[in-house]
């Protein structure tokens, strides 16, 4: 059976930092996967309260195809991580790109959803086929939106450039003025259906085929019993893991994995719609308040 393509999310709201609704973006991507056509061939891994250390040792255990970065952008400075304390911990651009560089080989798609990320996006896609970066300050509501239609494309065999215009195009569904902020960029000779040609399955090669009985063979004919049909629609009898035991999910370093045959169910934490980048001054009127920018 084909490997599930999986993705690594990384999510980081540190304590010095305005809260951000990054447990409703987690909650909105498990969703939209659980219901998808192909939601048995993707695997969501969400990691909390992101350090340094959490995105090595991550990465190198997950082994991701799509990673993605949900939290505060600080523009030209970088991302926003958090230290051993909880408080906030800048990861530069360089650095970032270096890092992917060593990934190039199994991460397909890099997704940063927080403020002012172009720049980063742009130094990652040197090596990584798709990266898609905020070109401003993009508010809590547009952030979880896009990501949404983003995923829910993917979920339905949708190619990642593709999934990318439905992630935009569901923002001005929504009448939600921010549909030119992500910006994907595009590795030269890349695969535009890489999603597509992961999401076929393989067929199983056909078994050897036993020599069929003559007519007078006296061997009784066994007939298979029938199979019950299984209802991919039927979640009432599956567990429920509970991903949180703390208060919110910021500053909670335990990882959870959530495959989609199972309900899951995460605390949201607190905070209302707040910008992804750290430039409290720069908030226009038309949008939310920005993700600190998501700030």
């Amino acid at each position: 059976m084909t490997e599930p393509i999986k993705i690594l999310l990384l999510a980081a709201n540190p304590k010095d930092t305005q809260p951000l609704r990054l447990g409703e973006e987690i909650r909105e991507i498990e969703a939209a996967l659980r219901q998808a056509n192909y939601r048995d061939r993707f695997e969501l891994i969400p990691k909390f309260a992101v350090r340094v250390n959490d995105l090595r040792d991550e990465m190198l255990h997950v082994s991701p195809q799509i990673v993605h970065f949900s939290g505060h952008g600080a523009g030209e400075s970088g991302l926003v991580l958090e230290d051993d304390t909880g408080k906030q911990s800048l990861v530069g651009t360089e650095a970032l790109a270096r890092w992917f560089k060593l990934f190039a080989d199994t991460v397909e798609c890099v997704l940063l959803n927080a403020c002012y990320s172009e720049v980063q996006a742009e130094a990652i896609n040197q090596h990584i086929r798709y990266v898609i970066g905020m070109n401003q300050a993009i508010g809590d509501r547009a952030a979880i939106e896009f990501a949404k239609g983003f995923y829910t494309a993917l979920g339905a065999g949708r190619a990642i450039e593709a999934a990318f215009e439905i992630g935009c195009a569901s923002l001005d569904l929504r009448s939600i003025p921010e549909s030119s902020k992500p910006q994907l960029k595009i590795k030269p000779d890349s695969d535009a259906e890489w999603v597509s040609r992961k999401l076929t399955v393989e067929p199983e090669p056909n078994a050897k085929s036993e020599p069929s009985a003559t007519p007078n063979s006296q061997t009784p004919v066994v007939q298979p019993k029938s199979q019950p049909k299984s209802d991919r629609s039927d979640v009432t009898n599956r567990p429920i893991t509970n991903a949180q035991n703390s208060q919110g999910f910021i500053n909670n370093a335990r990882s959870v994995t959530q495959h989609f045959g199972n309900q899951t169910t995460i605390n949201t934490g607190g905070g209302d719609y707040a910008g992804r980048d750290l430039y409290q001054g720069d908030r226009s009127p038309d949008s939310d308040t920005r993700r600190s920018c998501r700030n």
